[in-house]
């Protein structure tokens, strides 16, 4: 049977200045790639820190945001190409010059991706209350004050980095183990740099909405390859199950209509120059129309803009 599938279909957006050169070809750029990490305390951001080393970055953790410039031209003066920094709330007084300090050195020539750790309140109590370390801000900044609740701290660390986390590649870590959330960081280094990196992830509702989503698309209402005895312990990555998807035609009709959607409106949020956007497309296992609709999705897109693709359910298995 033909497939109601629509075709590749290339999208146009308006071009970049070409003097920006955080948009350059890397091969035209003479500045050092920079990564930041920061997010939520207990969200990871040490794993992704050693990650990170593991792929030839120098790295630094807990850095003073007042010493970052100094810090990239020191190691660029030594012909360190690839550094990393770790900056967190143990720094809030510094936090507010962050953001225009990144803008900055984007200016100056310096490539910065800056990474957003993040995880339920769930999983960050469970995670403190498992190393029972102390969250930084669970004491007071005066003698005199009382000790705060956890969730507490949490919340008043999420209103003290909600900036930065505006402008960065936010991550949610509640159900990744040490050894996925590496290899999805490294994943998001690896990829070309471009105006845009579009993220496409397939996730179970009834695990929860990625904190990271962008954009959420529910295909729960196409039919459901599970109750096909054959292909119930296949995935969406499948030849098969592409097969029987591609056979429904409200599986076309539901892609064509969310690939027009952000093929109208990815432009926008290049010029309001946005790095990063998060497309989560949910099902209800995680396991077949979602990973097909994000790899599909993923393909349309990847010949205009740099594209990532994770299965938050089928990566957990590995």
């Amino acid at each position: 049977m033909m497939s109601t599938v629509p075709p590749a279909t290339t999208i146009t957006a308006p071009a970049h200045d070409p003097s920006m050169s955080e948009w350059m070809p890397l091969e035209q750029r003479s500045g050092p790639e920079v990564v930041l990490i920061t997010g939520i305390s207990g969200s990871g951001k040490s794993v992704a820190l050693h990650a990170l080393e593991d792929a030839g970055y120098f790295c630094v953790d807990n850095l003073p945001p007042e010493l970052l410039r100094d810090f990239i031209r020191l190691e660029h003066g030594r012909q360190t190409w690839r550094v990393a920094a770790a900056v967190d709330v143990r720094t809030a007084s510094s936090l507010p010059h962050l953001v225009p300090l990144i803008g900055q050195l984007r200016q100056e020539g310096v490539r910065i991706r800056a990474v957003f750790l993040d995880a339920s309140n769930d999983t960050l109590v469970r995670r403190f209350s498992e190393t029972r370390r102390p969250h930084p801000l669970s004491t007071g900044a005066d003698p005199g004050d009382s000790a705060r609740g956890l969730v507490d701290a949490i919340d008043l660390e999420r209103q003290l980095l909600a900036e930065l986390r505006e402008q960065s590649m936010v991550m949610d870590t509640s159900q990744l183990r040490p050894a996925l959330l590496k290899r999805w960081v490294r994943g998001l280094v690896g990829a070309r740099e471009a105006a845009l990196t579009l993220v496409f992830e397939s996730f179970a509702f009834k695990h929860g909405v990625p904190l990271d989503a962008d954009y959420v698309f529910d295909v729960r209402v196409l039919p459901n390859p599970f109750y096909v005895r054959e292909l119930r312990a296949l995935s969406g990555r499948d030849g098969a199950v592409a097969t029987f998807l591609e056979a429904q035609p409200q599986v076309g009709e539901m892609l064509r209509q969310i690939h027009d959607f952000l093929g109208r409106w990815l432009p926008a949020f290049e010029d309001d120059q946005r790095s990063y956007l998060t497309v989560a497309i949910g099902c209800t296992g995680g396991q077949h129309r979602s990973v097909y609709s994000a790899e599909w999705l993923s393909q349309q897109f990847a010949q205009r803009y740099a594209t990532l693709v994770r299965h938050r359910e089928l990566d957990a298995r590995e």
